[in-house]
């Protein structure tokens, strides 16, 4: 695993060396141009005072065809740089008429006037040369250019030598940067490390660095969640056991009643009650995997999508076993043939138990509308039944699960309303519960398309 520390001070110290680096080399390299153009207007300088020296007769020189030696006016020496400068004379026709001491005696250019590079003796040499027709004479003034390179080496050598003293304490200092910067990501580690797995209280979020306080917002959130799935869990087991409990108890007293009874009535009732209980148990154990299903599946449904006028008839009719005991009707109206459902499993689930919901609170001979409704993005599915209503005051908590308003249905189990909300929500949606003014209740679910 790599190691965010490692990381930072590896790029610190790889960027701060390379930053150098390139500070040296556009140092080198603004030296050399610098020096250049210091060192060529020195030579040009030189050479103008030896030309207007030999003019004014100020220095002597050989007769034509010998050799003199002159000193031209002193020039200052920097430190360590000692005989930077060597003057040639030369006559028009090629003779060596005098020089600097230590000069070369080879001409130091071919150039008759202004600068040029040549190699003399091995050495390469920078020379400014006047021609002075008016006394016959060429003047050539030079340095080496070994001279310049170690001037601009000593520059560079000068900048290199503490930089690489200063290198590791920057590197240390980095480090401790580094080190301190981070302190507060350890000091999350170390209290996450030494909570409990039943702490899931808020982290501190006060005084954090901004680049921190969203992970523990984002912790904090997820405290959150986990701590509202745990208490749906507890809940859900309390409130199934309790569910369960009541018709498995009932199941159980018929069942000695059949088999302690004599009457043969009374041993036909007791099947009679065993059968509706069993029924009742099963309805209330398939809710209970449908809705622990939608609350621990996070991955979106995989189903197929379906046309919602399909959907609707194939509900319709499953429900004829509920409806035809009760002689009740259910109208599909304006099923919206052309419009397909993304999510068909989640909305079987949900529709399934609106009607269920519907046909187990109407009464004989009532008919339940289901109708499709397109307005923009989004279809509402709208069921009507012909019951008692919701109070107004129960409105609120009619999806919540194992509730059961004051007009309860003998074969409810208060999870319908709560799977159609669940399933609901997967399918970004909304639900609502409207008293109609006769009589009944309307049920909307609104899906976007």
């Amino acid at each position: 695993m790599s190691s965010i520390r490692k990381r930072l001070i590896t790029i610190l110290i790889g960027t701060t060396g390379l930053v150098w680096l390139f500070a040296v080399g556009w140092i080198y390299l603004s030296t050399q141009a610098e020096v250049k153009k210091v060192l060529d207007a020195r030579l040009m300088e030189s050479a103008h005072m030896v030309n207007s020296l030999l003019t004014d007769r100020r220095v002597e020189v050989g007769d034509e065809g010998g050799i003199g030696q002159f000193t031209p006016k002193p020039i200052p020496d920097f430190p360590n740089y000692d005989r930077q400068l060597f003057c040639q004379i030369w006559s028009l026709d090629g003779n060596l008429v005098g020089r600097s001491a230590s000069a070369p005696k080879d001409m130091l250019t071919q150039t008759n006037n202004g600068f040029s590079d040549t190699v003399v003796s091995g050495s390469t040499w920078r020379v400014y040369t006047i021609e002075n027709t008016q006394l016959g004479m060429r003047i050539m003034v030079g340095d080496n250019m070994s001279v310049r390179n170690s001037l601009v080496r000593d520059v560079i050598t000068g900048l290199i030598l503490p930089a690489l003293l200063i290198f590791p304490f920057l590197a240390g200092l980095i480090w401790i940067s580094v080190r301190r910067g981070l302190l507060p990501l350890s000091l999350l580690a170390s209290t996450l490390s030494k909570r409990s797995a039943d702490d899931l209280s808020a982290l501190e979020e006060n005084n954090l660095p901004s680049e921190i306080a969203p992970a523990v917002n984002a912790l904090n959130g997820l405290f959150n969640r986990v701590e509202e799935a745990r208490e749906r869990e507890k809940s859900f087991a309390i409130f199934a056991a309790h569910e369960l409990k009541t018709p498995l108890a009932g199941l159980k007293t018929q069942a000695h009643i059949a088999m302690n009874s004599k009457d043969e009535h009374v041993r036909d009732n007791a099947v009679r009650q065993i059968a509706t209980g069993v029924d009742r148990t099963t309805r209330l154990v398939k809710q209970l995997l449908d809705l622990a299903s939608l609350e621990t599946d996070e991955d979106p449904s995989k189903s197929k999508e379906e046309y919602a006028g399909k959907l609707m008839h194939l509900i319709a009719q499953d429900l004829r076993m509920l409806t035809q005991p009760k002689n009740i009707t259910i109208t599909i109206q304006d099923p919206c043939q052309n419009l397909k459902i993304k999510d068909a499993q989640l909305f079987t689930l949900a529709l399934r138990n609106i009607l269920e919901n519907a046909v187990n609170h109407s009464p004989e001979g009532a008919n339940i509308d289901c109708s499709c409704h397109m307005e923009a993005e989004q279809v509402s599915i709208i069921v009507e039944d012909e019951g008692p209503g919701i109070p107004a005051e129960e409105l609120p908590h009619i999806s919540e699960r194992f509730f059961r308003g004051r007009y309860k249905s003998e074969n409810g189990s208060g999870l319908g309303l709560a799977i159609v909300k669940a399933a609901t929500n997967r399918m970004n949606g909304s639900l609502n519960f409207i008293n109609r003014e006769a009589k009944g209740v309307k049920v909307v679910l609104t899906l976007p398309v």
